[in-house]
């Protein structure tokens, strides 16, 4: 089995912020705080890097997330933490809970390695491509972005941060139906950005895609792969589960609560 921190480590360089600084601390361990505009909640969120136990009392950990508040204050971003369901982060979980943190997009990680590879496909043409390209970034845009053009181009840089493999398939009609991505990192393959479009759903595209994606990634003698899926997608859980993953862990996002202003009379 795949380490924790392993691949936490993954994760991170697959979806890499554009923006990045190392918070340290004796007890606490490292935290990397990360930036990008706000795109995505994973490139504009604290990763608690090697979280170090449960000991920790509060008002360190409180200068911590003061110093962290900051550092995103001067980017006009909330603070958001990448909390894993880790006895490491008991503590920092401690910390936000008094504090009235949010709880959010409660996510699954699973993996799966080579053995019963290839997966099986039903022989329609999966087109596979180094770069993202306009077609591939809109179709998953119209599904998962959150924004228009401008934030558009910056999750294209995310994307193209990390070396990966692009793919997308037709309908009869020619029209892009699904996408996936496969970043490559450090041996392993990341399935990232698996998307169909609201008229394809159903029809087996994204199980095309995925296959493709995993199939690829045998071509690169990668060790093993893993990707995530929200908590309450049973029907995306459904499809990786039969090709094979495996729950391995979950985390979810912890946002600091709006501050009101008083009201005035």
């Amino acid at each position: 089995m795949v380490e924790q921190a392993f691949l936490e480590s993954l994760m991170d360089k697959a979806w890499p912020a554009l923006e990045r600084e190392e918070l340290e601390h004796d007890v606490l361990g490292e935290w990397v705080l990360r930036a990008s505009g706000g795109v995505t909640q994973r490139a504009n969120s604290v990763w608690p890097r090697n979280p170090a136990g449960g000991q920790e009392e509060s008002p360190g950990i409180a200068r911590s997330v003061r110093a962290a508040a900051e550092w995103y204050r001067l980017r006009r971003l909330p603070l958001i933490f990448q909390v894993f369901d880790d006895s490491r982060s008991a503590a920092l979980n401690a910390y936000l809970d008094e504090q009235r943190y949010t709880r959010q997009s409660a996510t699954k990680i699973m993996v799966r390695g080579t053995a019963g590879l290839p997966l099986s496909a039903s022989g329609r043409t999966v087109e596979m491509a180094d770069e993202p390209s306009e077609e591939w970034l809109r179709v998953w845009w119209t599904v998962d972005g959150r924004g228009g053009d401008a934030e558009l181009s910056v999750a294209h840089k995310i994307l193209s941060a990390c070396p990966a493999l692009y793919a997308v398939v037709r309908d009869d009609d020619g029209v892009p139906a699904a996408v996936g991505r496969l970043a490559l990192v450090d041996g392993w393959g990341g399935i990232y950005s698996m998307a169909t479009s609201g008229e394809h759903r159903r029809r087996g595209y994204g199980t095309e895609v995925l296959a493709a994606l995993v199939n690829a990634g045998i071509q690169q003698d990668l060790e093993g792969f893993w990707l995530l899926v929200t908590e309450a997608n049973h029907g995306a859980q459904r499809l990786y589960s039969q090709a094979g993953f495996t729950d391995h862990g979950s985390y979810l996002y912890r946002q600091a609560p709006l501050r009101r202003a008083p009201g005035g009379c």
